[in-house]
């Protein structure tokens, strides 16, 4: 099935999962969110310096990543809305996401900003020359967009949600909350939408599924020393592959979507299906291993 037609089938999907979702989400406004009153002025060619006593260079790192992905966001809008189209349930969907979106960098932004908890000027350089590059992942079907963003909006609350923890910052956690709430009902809508389309084509579905699983990245491809950043949050418990096969892949691929018991499959979707669990198996596995030695490099508690 092509994408139009399949969008079109799923069109009432689109409409009850919409419905839903704007049932569902909370107003709220990232002025009220940030403590302007510990903010103070920049001098020209100030030297930042870090806070004494705030996050560590892990959690910054996560911040850092985290912001500039979703400053990416009129790339991965575009992305979306040519995915959808502009028309009806998914259109409208679209803009949704992207105002909900807008509103994460914005509310990051400014408590970032206000606390100097990252340098500003390595924050806008990183923001321009991520922008800039405009690198995004081209999902080559809407079935291939659906599992990817599926993936990658659990992934990305996961993190978010993970940094807020590790911060000693009451205003810094309920953002951090706040904004991977916001990720959660994304990652739900397009769960729900790729479920649907599992019904109407379930071949598709798990060969789009292995190639995602096999090429998948989260965001950040593109930020200024993204392999060190990714690395130090990985250390750091904040998102590894670990949480990536415990929290993501088995979750969504092996628990909601069932994919083992999938039946009428193509020769060529059960092929697909066979490496997608053999390569689940594998992260797992590999994930384990990465867990024993990171155990072993700590040392006696």
């Amino acid at each position: 099935m092509d994408d139009v037609a399949l969008l079109h089938e799923l069109r009432p999907t689109a409409e009850r999962l919409l419905n839903r979702h704007l049932g569902t989400a909370k107003e709220w406004f990232p002025h009220e969110m940030v403590p302007w009153s510990q903010g103070r002025d920049f001098k020209p060619d100030e030297e930042w310096e870090p806070l004494e006593g705030g996050p560590s260079d892990a959690v910054r790192s996560a911040l850092f990543v985290n912001l500039l992905t979703e400053d990416n966001l009129p790339y991965y809008s575009m992305e979306i809305q040519t995915m959808f189209g502009v028309d009806e349930a998914w259109g409208e969907w679209a803009r949704r996401w992207t105002a909900e979106e807008g509103r994460h960098s914005i509310v990051i932004r400014d408590w970032l900003t206000v606390t100097r908890m990252i340098d500003p000027v390595a924050l806008e350089r990183g923001r321009m020359q991520q922008v800039g590059g405009g690198i995004v992942p081209h999902p080559k079907s809407a079935v291939a967009g659906f599992v990817y963003v599926t993936l990658q909006e659990l992934a990305t609350r996961i993190s978010h949600r993970n940094t807020g923890k590790l911060l000693d910052d009451g205003y810094g956690y309920e953002i951090m909350k706040r904004v991977a709430a916001d990720e959660n009902l994304h990652y739900l809508f397009y769960r729900d939408a790729t479920t649907a389309a599992l019904e109407v084509d379930p071949s598709a579905v798990v060969i789009a599924a292995e190639a995602e699983v096999r090429d998948f990245e989260m965001p950040g491809v593109g930020i200024p020393d993204f392999t060190a950043h990714a690395n130090a949050i990985a250390n750091a418990g904040i998102y590894d592959y670990g949480l990536f096969h415990d929290q993501v892949l088995v979750p969504v691929i092996v628990r909601h979507w069932k994919v083992e018991a999938l039946e009428g499959l193509t020769p060529e979707a059960e092929e697909a299906r066979r490496k997608l669990l053999k390569r689940i198996e594998r992260i797992g596995n590999a994930a384990r291993r990465m867990r024993e030695r990171r155990a072993e490099d700590a040392g006696p508690s």
